[in-house]
């Protein structure tokens, strides 16, 4: 038995957990050793918010396994509140704190895994200490005991995932709800016109957004802004970013990215060979950019911990999994997500890109309760590969982006989309998928059938002599336009080709598909024409998102 290989995990849940289980599975006299710190070792964190509401009933339903259980079926030495606080790289061991029975060990190891996980970013003013993170169970169980005294308002301090389902838990329970995000939007990684319809539906269900602010102080009932602004807060949760809990790494001497989190290998191994890390403290590698970054995905980090595991065995040696950064969020019924890179990223590293922009319905539009959803591409004009893409609305948004991002780690192109042969009836999709449409646009454009302009350009098409043409109908164009385009529908369009002649046109419809019809007769006759690219929608949900439509 001695000579058993010695396995300690620091740290469990999604990383730890499936690294130590996926080891047992293809190493039966492996001794492995998971120390955690808190008294759970694998807990579902990313339900945490939605029993704040009692959507998910059963606090119990949370906690997915225990010591004893994991003891049973994998032969896991799994010891909870028990905490690494010293790495002997020359030894091979840690020094461990059991703060049960109040005593400090050393235990050796051949391999060590870190998935010490982030911890919240907690607010640095006075009073910020009775801000709640949603981390694990024990902030739930501090969050449900003041909920238990029956408060009737709260502030979430942070935009992202956690910061949103809070949010909505808390609104499910009758509360008075303010959110407060440092930028000038909700969910970064969303470009501003998608955004912000998350940003109106929120608003529209009685969440007080404050967009673009900082808290100045916290009173016991208050939350004042840099503003002026103060808030009624009976309760204040924080969600407002986290950090790599990387200090074992750096007493021990092993090496940060430039992001802050442990620096790895494409096997996840360290500086030092016999220790790996994986979650959320070990920086990943963009799928796209091939940059270091963190990721902060329950999935990447089973993944990784799943790859540690095949390479502490010797059973496989593929490198761990890049990140696409694939993630979802929704609010009462909208989901919003994305894969890959915005355009936003895109402006910043100064890369070209080619977008598309799509309205479609999530299934057959005659088939009753159709819903519209909104699409964005970013592709590589010069390889045609998708560089990421970003989906807003009810259902089906979930799998058109699953789709893009399967494509996207096949080395699908964007064109290429308009190929896929996928699943049809008109309960849960259209003849032309939604997925097939993003093709066919993109396709359009990159061959120069249509050429495009962009909601945030036409201001300066018009103002450089542009002619902006809505091709919609009458009632269409009397219910909402951009201020001074011409109305000519597009079935009258050939009557006024004289009209037109000579002229640069921008043509637009309601989502961009009669627009490109528009200007496929105005091309045809010689006129220089661009489709404005996701029609009237994409344009007054970008300007929305700038501030109020003038």
């Amino acid at each position: 038995m001695s000579d058993r290989r010695k396995v300690v995990i620091v740290g469990g849940v999604a990383g730890g957990m499936s690294a130590a289980t996926r080891l047992r599975r293809v190493d039966e006299t492996a001794e492995i050793i998971v120390l955690e710190r808190s008294g759970f070792v694998s807990f579902a964190n990313c339900g945490l918010p939605y029993h704040l509401s009692g959507t998910i009933e059963e606090r119990s339903s949370l906690v997915l396994q225990t010591p004893a259980s994991l003891g049973a079926r994998f032969e896991l030495d799994v010891r909870v509140k028990n905490e690494v606080i010293a790495i002997d790289r020359a030894s091979k061991q840690v020094t461990v704190i059991d703060s049960v029975q109040g005593v400090e060990y050393t235990l050796p190891y051949d391999h060590l895994v870190l998935s010490p996980g982030a911890g919240a970013v907690l607010p640095a003013q006075p009073g910020g200490d009775r801000a709640i993170p949603m981390r694990d169970i024990e902030d739930l169980d501090r969050a449900m005991a003041w909920l238990y005294s029956k408060p009737t308002s709260a502030v979430v301090l942070g935009g992202g995932f956690i910061g949103i389902e809070v949010a909505e838990n808390l609104v499910k329970r009758g509360m008075q709800v303010s959110l407060v995000q440092r930028g000038p939007q909700l969910l970064p990684m969303l470009d501003p016109e998608l955004a912000v319809i998350l940003q109106q539906r929120m608003s529209a269900s009685g969440v007080s957004l404050h967009l673009g602010q900082t808290v100045a102080s916290f009173g016991k009932k208050t939350v004042e802004l840099l503003d002026g602004t103060e808030l009624p807060a009976d309760l204040v949760f924080v969600a407002s970013g986290v950090s790599p809990e990387t200090a074992l790494a750096i007493d021990a001497g092993l090496s940060l990215g430039p992001n802050g989190g442990i620096l790895v290998d494409e096997f996840q191994r360290t500086t030092d060979p016999a220790i790996y890390a994986v979650g959320d403290v070990a920086e990943k590698v963009d799928a796209i950019t091939g940059e270091s970054k963190i990721v902060s995905l329950a999935g990447l980090a089973n993944r990784h911990g799943h790859s540690v595991a095949n390479h502490i065995a010797g059973v496989e040696t593929v490198p761990a999994t890049p990140a696409l950064g694939t993630s979802i969020v929704s609010f009462d019924g909208l989901a919003a997500a994305s894969v890959g890179m915005n355009e936003k990223t895109a402006n910043k590293l100064g890369k070209s890109v080619r977008l598309v922009h799509t309205h479609p319905a999530n299934h057959a539009a005659y088939y009753p309760g159709a819903q519209t959803m909104r699409l964005k591409l970013v592709v590589d004009p010069e390889t045609d590969l998708i560089l990421g893409a970003q989906g807003i609305g009810g259902d089906g948004v979930d799998k058109r982006i699953d789709v893009i991002a399967t494509a996207m780690f096949a080395g699908i192109t964007a064109s290429n989309l308009a190929q896929l042969e996928l699943s049809y009836d008109p309960q849960h999709g259209s003849a032309k998928d939604p997925i097939n449409m993003l093709g066919y646009v993109n396709r359009n454009i990159a061959e120069g059938l249509t050429h495009v302009a962009e909601w945030h350009e036409v201001s300066d098409l018009v103002s450089s002599g542009s002619i902006l043409v809505d091709v919609r109908s009458p009632g269409e164009h009397k219910y909402g336009h951009i201020p001074g385009s011409l109305n000519i529908p597009v079935d009258t369009l050939r009557e006024h080709i004289a009209d037109l002649a000579g002229r640069d046109v921008v043509v637009y419809c309601q989502v961009g598909q009669r627009g490109h019809t528009a200007s496929r007769i105005l091309s045809q006759h010689n006129i220089a024409v661009k489709n404005l690219n996701g029609g009237y929608l994409t344009w007054k949900a970008g300007i929305n998102a700038k501030g109020p439509q003038s």
